[in-house]
């Protein structure tokens, strides 16, 4: 089964993803961990990626599907995907489709995840994340272990600029504004598009993830 899991800034989505996909063995695919892999490790498309960000310009898609299809030829045949936050654009997914196409897969279901305004700027304000593995904590509902650090490994949280409470409302409208369409678009084809409510506890949020995708 191939998941795709959308939803605005804040609401939860890799902390969700991560948790499902590590307790029933699927694949979570988050582009900005390939992204951070990549170029960790230098590898050809790291390069090209980190040329793109030293001088200030988007990664294009176009590398950030070649991205995911060099990390999809990795993953059994057999194993469940979870795209955690990409697509963002209808672009994007028809691209996706034709990657997912190459690997003799297609896109079963998208779950969209939930939450009002308020409730993603308190949880904003309190996210930390880390620098190097990409893992995500909130101070208030998800603190790590050991204050300030990575439960992962280890490296010092940092508190983000785009985290702040006016950043954040600006993030919600750009997210709308991309995602409205994307979600009506993946309404007409043959994948199943099912909401789901993140304003309750992590625990509870995750029974109706695996609901959704019926885990």
């Amino acid at each position: 089964m191939v998941v795709i899991l959308l939803g605005p800034p804040g609401v939860g989505k890799g902390t969700q993803a991560v948790r499902l996909a590590d307790s029933v063995g699927w694949e979570h695919v988050s582009t900005g961990d390939l992204l951070r892999a990549a170029r960790r490790d230098g590898t050809e498309l790291g390069q090209k990626a980190q040329g793109y960000m030293d001088a200030g310009e988007l990664v294009p898609d176009a590398l950030i599907l070649d991205l995911v299809r060099d990390h999809l030829k990795g993953v059994a045949p057999e194993a469940g995907i979870i795209f955690d936050g990409f697509p963002r654009t209808t672009a994007q997914a028809e691209k996706l489709d034709g990657v997912l196409q190459g690997t003799r897969r297609r896109v079963d279901r998208v779950v969209v995840f939930e939450a009002s305004d308020d409730e993603l700027v308190k949880r904003l304000a309190g996210r930390r994340s880390c620098p190097q593995c990409g893992a995500v904590f909130n101070v208030h509902f998800t603190p790590p272990e050991n204050e300030g650090k990575c439960d992962r490994c280890g490296a010092a949280l940092v508190h983000r600029d785009d985290d702040q409470p006016d950043t954040v409302l600006r993030r919600l409208v750009v997210y709308r504004e991309q995602t409205a369409p994307l979600i009506e678009w993946y309404g007409h084809s043959d994948a199943k598009v099912v909401p789901v409510s993140a304003e309750a506890g992590v625990d509870e949020v995750q029974r109706s993830f695996r609901k959704a995708v019926g885990r």
